[in-house]
């Protein structure tokens, strides 16, 4: 494919029509856009006249693409990074929206800079670590967000939003409810320190850290060791989705009353639960999948993985659609609705022909 020639300098933006996004989404479907344009640099956004329905697509790590198109796909492709503060407690850095997420995490922990190290090996771009207010292992985004550049398509103009103005809550927040509100440009994180402050009580995340600190002749455990404890959990649970297509985590970790959990309990005493209030906590997904005897079951191409049944996976030879995907949800869903009276909410976003989200 050559790009079209567009008003602006080649390197600011680049224009393709009929533009191929099967490699572009870690599902692996097919998927054709009628438009592409590769944003280089946010500056030339608002000489950008969208005419017809658009949206933006990041890393496609947590994205439902339909076969085609009829559209303009937005891929941001902004690089760079820059320390706005530093002392010798934190540091404030400004990271562009095109930026791998993961390789940021590694970044900054070989430079010492902490917060992220639990964020580990998720897919995708910054830019769109907001959008789902990404997080695992007890931390979400929001905990060392400061705030989001965007560029605000209605007014033409670049604002910055603060942490409060994002709306954040759990897999959610303003980016999901405003889909093309804003234009995510850059995010601005506050990171610290401190090697020894750490968060790695959720899950089996403290033995894999302390088994590492213990290794190395320590009995401290640090960030570096959440880190890499981070990246072999994920690695043995999670299949790689250059390997083996999927999306991550299909579905939320559903957030019940305290009551509701109890009277599971009664049935399934080793029910696993995160308090989150006095009278919320939250359940593991695929644990619930798990026990409704789904693990490596679906209807195929479209099978949970065998060894983590809260990732959806899309098996050779990548012929799967949408509507597969939905076959083999639905059936969860209703699955587990039945076993334990909890409905799971998909969390990939759905994206439908003319670009509007679901």
């Amino acid at each position: 494919m050559r790009p079209i020639a567009h008003q602006l300098t080649y390197s600011m933006l680049d224009t393709y029509q009929n533009y191929d996004l099967s490699s572009m989404n870690t599902m692996a479907l097919s998927s054709v856009a009628d438009t592409a344009i590769v944003i280089h640099d946010a500056a030339a956004l608002p000489t950008l006249k969208l005419n017809n329905a658009w949206f933006v697509l990041s890393g496609g790590s947590n994205v439902l693409l339909p076969s085609r198109l009829h559209t303009t796909v937005l891929l941001p492709r902004m690089m760079g990074r820059r320390v706005l503060f530093e002392d010798d407690q934190e540091i404030i850095l400004e990271v562009q929206a095109g930026e791998n997420f993961h390789d940021l995490v590694t970044d900054c922990v070989h430079k010492g800079w902490f917060g992220l190290e639990n964020l580990a090996l998720i897919p995708g771009l910054v830019g769109a670590a907001p959008v789902q207010n990404i997080g695992a292992y007890g931390v979400q985004l929001d905990d060392v967000l400061v705030s989001v550049q965007v560029y605000e398509w209605a007014s033409k103009q670049f604002k910055q939003l603060s942490k409060q103005a994002c709306q954040f809550g759990y897999r959610h927040s303003i980016f999901k409810d405003e889909p093309n509100r804003y234009f995510i440009c850059a995010v601005t994180l506050r990171l610290h320190k401190n090697p020894t402050r750490i968060l790695s009580s959720y899950g089996d995340l403290h033995t894999y850290a302390k088994q590492l600190a213990n290794h190395q002749g320590r009995t401290t455990v640090t960030t570096t060791d959440v880190y890499h404890a981070v990246i072999a959990i994920r690695q043995s649970k999670l299949p790689d989705p250059k390997v083996l297509a999927n999306c991550g985590s299909f579905f939320q970790n559903p957030i019940i009353s305290t009551e509701h959990y109890q009277k599971l309990c009664v049935d399934y005493p080793t029910l696993p639960c995160y308090l989150i209030t006095k009278t919320l906590v939250k359940v593991p997904a695929g644990w619930l999948i798990d026990q409704a005897g789904l693990k490596g079951q679906g209807v195929a191409p479209i099978l949970t993985h065998t060894k983590q049944a809260l990732v959806l996976t899309n098996h050779a030879p990548l012929t799967a659609t949408q509507e597969d995907i939905k076959t083999t949800a639905d059936m969860i869903i209703t699955a587990v609705k039945q076993k334990f009276d909890i409905t799971l909410v998909r969390e990939p976003v759905w994206i439908n022909a003319d670009g509007s989200y679901n």
